[in-house]
């Protein structure tokens, strides 16, 4: 069985698939509240399959973009259970997430954009069926197009994206598809956080006259 799980967008979302479709899935209501909500949801998953953690084959996690304290909760916990578990851990961008839905409802040519916080958005290009670009982190002006738009920052910075459409998160129930299809590239578990640093290094100190 794999459990797959997602905490790079403000809502948690959680699924488990027995090799042959997903059995149970979970997805919060209740924004960045991802310490609170990912336990209860991969306990509830398990609990509505009637399955046991020491059941499990493998685990898929988003690995974002995304803020960090979102990413942190949902890569600590695959690591610690892929580890306690002895079983392999697979990561996947969070933008492939989504576009792998939007794949799904028929769209060729689009982006991903999520929400980057601080009046920017984390962005993706999709074509035929793959990435083609990104993921980055932009200001939306700088991301202006007219091509259909997936996820919560078309939603946010409409002024800039004019086709706004698709899902608004990514679906852990997707995620499964993804890996057991390997529809995207698979990665290591590691987040992939893409923000600028805040703190500029240290000019040269200037002379005390």
């Amino acid at each position: 069985m794999l459990l797959a799980f997602d905490t790079a967008t403000p809502h948690v979302t959680v699924a488990l698939h027995d090799a042959e479709a997903v059995v149970a899935s979970f997805e919060s209501e209740e924004a960045m509240r991802h310490g609170e909500m990912l336990a209860p949801g991969i306990e509830r998953v398990l609990a509505e399959a009637g399955a046991r953690a020491a059941d499990l084959d493998a685990i898929a996690v988003g690995v974002g973009p995304g803020p960090f304290t979102g990413l942190r909760v949902g890569l600590v916990t695959a690591r610690t259970m892929a580890f306690v578990l002895g079983i392999p851990l697979h990561g996947v961008c969070t933008l492939d997430i989504l576009a792998a839905a939007a794949i799904d409802a028929g769209l060729e040519e689009f982006v991903v954009a999520t929400d980057a916080r601080r009046k920017e958005v984390y962005l993706a290009s999709y074509a035929r069926g793959r990435r083609v670009s990104g993921p980055e982190v932009v200001k939306p002006a700088d991301a202006r197009n007219d091509l259909p738009v997936v996820g919560r920052g078309g939603r946010l910075y409409p002024e800039y994206f004019a086709k706004v459409t698709g899902p608004e998160h990514p679906s852990a129930a997707v995620l499964c598809d993804i890996v057991v299809n390997e529809r995207f590239e698979l990665l290591e578990p590691n987040p992939l956080y893409l923000r600028r640093p805040d703190a500029a290094e240290p000019g040269k100190p200037k002379r005390v006259g």
